[in-house]
């Protein structure tokens, strides 16, 4: 089995025995650009992204849009993984290949937790992605008051 399917499905003790046996995995992508730490968070994987982190994968590691595990967890609602990515120093501001922040994205998908929690660690409200929209901008578009409220402040 792949390690990249290994991540997905959970595999912990595996992965660890690969990671052991070849560093290198940490820093690879698979063949849609995805590399190991952005497949665990997008696959909701707390334990190997906790993991992943530990054994020194870039937390602001790319895929092939530009995104970061934080954006992926922003547009998925995983809370637990947007606070273990932040506690790991991930960039609040980092913009993929659209412009899009991890804020733009907690805005346009309804997760208010997330996004105070981007705020908090310091996440620039005023950043616009290439249409010229911020993230309130986004919440005002999705019709999503709370957030809305959350970044007029």
């Amino acid at each position: 089995m792949n390690f990249f399917d290994l991540i997905r499905q959970g595999k912990l003790e595996e992965i660890k025995l690969r990671v052991s046996e070849d560093e290198s995995l940490l820093h690879k992508k698979d063949e849609k650009g995805y590399p190991p730490l952005i497949m665990a968070s997008y696959s909701e994987q707390f334990e190997i992204t906790e993991y992943l982190l530990k054994q020194g994968a870039n937390v602001d590691a790319q895929d092939a849009a530009g995104n970061t595990a934080l954006m992926g967890v922003c547009f998925k609602g995983y809370t637990k993984i947007a606070k273990l990515l932040l506690q790991h120093s991930a960039d609040v501001n980092k913009r993929n290949l659209n412009d899009a922040t991890a804020l733009i994205y907690a805005a346009t998908f309804n997760q208010p937790e997330i996004a105070r929690m981007l705020l908090q660690h310091g996440a620039d409200k005023s950043l616009k992605d290439k249409r010229g929209n911020t993230a309130s901008m986004h919440a005002s578009f999705q019709g999503l008051p709370e957030i809305k409220k959350l970044l007029s402040n």
